[in-house]
C-alpha cells in the first residue's frame, strides 16, 4: 500500500456495518483518524468500540462498508497481514504472552517489521527502561502496568505507522496512566506515530487527544477538535 497524502485520513472508515447474529452492532459507521494525530474514540461500555477495532483489525467481518488504511481498501487485506501493512494493536487487557519471557515477547513482532530488521529498536528500551532490566522474566510475572507497558513496546517493534490501543489505562495505576499519555504525545511529536485510542477516562484523553471521536448505539455521532468536546456532550454520551 502507498503512503497516504499529507492531511488526508491514515485510517478512513465509511457506512460500516457489523453484526452479531440478528443484533446490528455497527451501524452506518463512518470514522476519519487524520495523519499524525492522536484520535480518541469515546462512548459509554457496550457502544460498539472494540467491535469496531476488531473489524479494523481483521478479527470481526463487517456485513457491508469500506475501511482504507493509508489509501488502500483494508477489508482486502487478511488480519495476519494488517501488522506487516504499519498498523500497531494493544488490545484491550494486554494479552501478552505469560509463560514467555520479556524479551520473547517484543521478539514476536519481528517478523512483521516491513524494513526485515529482526533484532528489537534500542530506542523502546529508551521508552520503557523498566522492560530492559526484566527482559528474561516472564510476562506473566509482571505488575499489571508494567504488562501495559510490553504491550505497547510489542506493537512498537514493528514500526506501526498506525498505533490503535483499546482501553490502555484500564486497570492501571495513575502514576503508569500518566507515563502512557505521556509517551504517547511523544511518539506522535518526535515520531509522526498516527494514534487511534480508545478511552474511558476523559482527563487522560483531553490531555493526549487531538481530536475526539464518540460512538453511541453502533455509530459515531459526534466528532471534532478536542477543545470542542463540550459538558453537553459529555452529559449526553459519556456520564454514567
Amino acid at each position: 500500500m502507498s503512503d497516504p497524502p499529507v492531511n488526508e485520513a491514515m485510517l478512513d472508515v465509511t457506512g460500516l456495518n457489523h453484526y452479531y447474529g440478528e443484533s446490528h452492532t455497527l451501524r452506518d459507521l463512518d470514522l476519519a483518524v487524520a495523519m499524525g494525530e492522536i484520535t480518541c474514540l469515546m462512548g459509554r461500555n457496550g457502544v460498539g468500540k472494540t467491535t469496531l477495532l476488531d473489524c479494523v483489525m481483521g478479527l470481526h467481518a463487517p456485513r457491508s462498508g469500506q475501511i482504507r488504511y493509508a489509501g488502500g481498501d483494508l477489508r482486502r487485506q487478511g488480519a495476519e497481514k494488517r501488522a506487516k501493512l504499519g498498523i500497531g494493536y494493544v488490545p484491550q487487557g494486554r494479552q501478552i504472552f505469560p509463560l514467555l519471557s520479556v524479551a520473547e515477547n517484543l521478539q514476536v513482532g519481528l517478523p512483521a517489521r516491513r524494513d526485515k530488521v529482526r533484532k528489537v529498536p534500542e530506542f523502546l528500551f529508551e521508552l520503557f527502561p523498566v522492560l530492559k532490566s526484566m527482559l528474561g522474566r516472564r510476562g506473566g510475572d509482571l505488575s499489571g502496568g508494567q504488562q501495559q507497558q510490553l504491550a505497547i513496546a510489542r506493537a512498537l517493534v514493528l514500526d506501526p505507522q498506525l498505533l490503535i490501543l483499546d482501553e490502555p489505562t484500564e486497570g492501571i495505576q495513575p502514576n503508569i496512566v500518566h507515563e502512557i499519555g505521556d509517551l504517547l504525545r511523544r511518539l506522535n511529536a518526535e515520531h509522526g506515530l498516527t494514534v487511534l485510542v480508545v478511552e474511558q477516562k476523559l482527563p487522560f484523553a483531553r490531555r493526549v487527544a487531538d481530536r475526539f471521536a464518540i460512538m453511541d448505539r453502533g455509530s459515531v455521532v459526534a466528532d471534532g477538535a478536542m477543545g470542542d468536546l463540550d459538558d453537553a456532550l459529555v452529559r449526553e454520551y459519556l456520564t454514567v
